[in-house]
C-alpha cells in the first residue's frame, strides 16, 4: 500500500513541478502569452470551452473515431496473430507482410485513404487501424509463439480442432502480452487519429486545434491538445487496470 502511494506521489509530482515552472515563467513575463499562455489560463479556456456544445460535438467525434479503429485494430490483431500459428505458410506469408509493412510510416498513406475512402470518417478510421493494428499483432504473434507446445498438444489429443486450440488454449495464455500490445497502441491510435483531423478534416480535436492556428489563437490551440493527452491518458489507465485484472486472476 505504501509502495503503492509513493508511486502514485510521483507520477503527480512530477507533472505538477513542470506545471508550477511554467505558470511562474509565464508569470513573471518571460515568455509572452501569445507564445505560450500560461496553465491557468489554459485551464480556463477548457472550462469556458466545455460548456459549448460545439466542443462536445467535436470531442465525441474525436472519441467515436478513436474507438472504431482502436478496436478493429485489435480485432485484426489479434486474429491474424493466432492465424499464423494455424501453418508454416500462414506464418511466413505474415512474416513477409510485416517486414514490408510495419517500417512504413502510415501518415503517408493517408491522401491514399482519402482517395479511396474520402474525407469522412472511414478514412481516419483506415488510418487508426493502419498504425494501431501492428503493435497487437506483434504482441499477440510473439506471445502466441511462446506458448507451452504441451498444452496445446495435451488439447489436440484431446481432440480439440487446431483453430479451437487457438481460441481455448492460446488465446488465454497470451492475454496479458496482448494487453501490452493494445497499451502501446493505443497511445498510438489517439495520435494517429488527431494528426488524421489536422490535416484534413472538418470536425473533432485536431480540427479544432487546425482552426485556432490559422487564427493565431494560441490559448485555443492547448485546448484540444489537453484534451487529446487526457483522453490518451484515460486509456492507458483503463487498459492498465485491465491488465493488472487479468494478472491477478491469473
Amino acid at each position: 500500500m505504501t509502495q503503492t502511494m509513493m508511486g502514485w506521489g510521483r507520477l503527480c509530482i512530477s507533472p505538477l513541478f513542470v506545471l508550477v515552472v511554467w505558470e511562474i515563467v509565464c508569470r513573471a513575463g518571460f515568455i509572452e502569452p501569445q507564445l505560450l499562455p500560461a496553465p491557468t489560463s489554459i485551464a480556463v479556456r477548457l472550462v469556458e470551452q466545455a460548456a459549448s456544445a460545439e466542443f462536445w460535438g467535436n470531442f465525441s467525434i474525436t472519441l467515436y473515431r478513436l474507438a472504431i479503429g482502436l478496436s478493429l485494430a485489435v480485432i485484426l490483431g489479434v486474429v491474424l496473430g493466432l492465424a499464423a500459428q494455424l501453418s508454416r505458410f500462414s506464418a511466413a506469408l505474415l512474416d513477409a507482410v510485416v517486414r514490408l509493412l510495419a517500417p512504413i510510416p502510415k501518415i503517408a498513406l493517408y491522401p491514399a485513404l482519402i482517395l479511396i475512402f474520402g474525407f469522412e470518417n472511414a478514412s481516419k478510421v483506415a488510418l487508426v487501424v493502419a498504425d494501431a493494428l501492428f503493435p497487437v499483432l506483434m504482441a499477440t504473434w510473439s506471445a502466441a509463439r511462446a506458448v507451452d507446445r504441451k498444452l496445446i498438444w495435451s488439447a489436440r489429443a484431446a481432440g480439440t480442432s487446431s483453430v479451437a486450440c487457438l481460441w481455448k488454449v492460446t488465446l488465454p495464455a497470451i492475454v496479458p502480452t496482448v494487453l501490452a500490445g493494445v497499451r502501446v497502441a493505443g497511445v498510438i491510435a489517439c495520435v494517429v487519429v488527431f494528426l488524421a483531423e489536422m490535416i484534413a478534416s472538418t470536425d473533432g480535436l485536431g480540427h479544432m486545434l487546425t482552426v485556432a492556428a490559422r487564427a493565431y489563437r494560441t490559448l485555443d490551440m492547448f485546448v484540444p491538445l489537453v484534451w487529446i493527452c487526457i483522453v490518451g491518458l484515460a486509456l492507458n489507465w483503463l487498459i492498465g487496470r485491465l491488465q493488472r485484472i487479468v494478472d491477478r486472476s491469473g
